[in-house]
């Protein structure tokens, strides 16, 4: 009976750690519903939830969290419509975007054929090779301090350190469909890595 108490007592020891596991599961946010755009902003673009999807249809803008977030681990699944030369990207890290730009000047990973997760302001972060064309990809964004990491379909694609400006800042989905055709979204989750106080 002691021998048995002491297993489950390590066992529970295990799975409480240091809260990590918990904290991660509880704090995992579900950014898109598949029903509706509960929580996203539209700048000059227009985008739907269509089947359980956000697709973006038309426009040369952003579909904007209304959130700010800090550190995070970024997941979500996304799709290109376009038979070839498809050209979208999603961004991370900025508070603003300037007047009469359809976009903010950083971060963008890019969506566009052959530079797929891409981040051209960071020394390193770039590959190839890890991407299925015209089909579902998953990407993995992991951001914490002035570091970033990307995982394409649970590949690691990159590490790279250099993040520079807001600590926080918004996420967001662009809409280039003029450039690049449609593009669908799906399993859209956020975890916040930030400390608590």
């Amino acid at each position: 009976m002691k021998y048995v108490l002491f297993f489950l007592i390590a066992v529970s020891l295990v799975f409480m750690g240091t809260g990590v596991f918990a904290s991660e599961d509880c704090s995992r946010i579900l950014l898109f519903n598949g029903k509706n755009l509960d929580g996203w902003t539209l700048y000059q673009c227009e985008a739907k939830a269509d089947g359980e999807d956000l697709l973006i249809e038309s426009g040369n803008g952003m579909v904007q969290s209304a959130e700010q977030y800090g550190d995070f681990i970024w997941e979500f699944e996304w799709k290109a419509l376009a038979e070839d030369d498809w050209d979208s990207g999603f961004y991370f890290r900025y508070t603003e975007i300037p007047e009469g730009a359809p976009w903010p000047p950083r971060y963008q990973a890019n969506l566009r054929k052959g530079l797929e997760g891409n981040v051209s302001e960071l020394k390193g972060a770039s590959s190839t090779g890890l991407i299925k064309e015209r089909d579902w990809n998953q990407f993995k964004l992991t951001v914490q301090g002035t570091k970033a990491a990307l995982e394409i379909n649970g590949k690691p694609a990159w590490e790279a350190e250099g993040l520079e400006g807001p600590e926080k800042g918004y996420v967001a989905f662009q809409a280039e469909v003029p450039g690049g055709g449609k593009h669908r979204f799906r399993n859209v989750y956020l975890t916040p890595l930030d400390k608590k106080d």
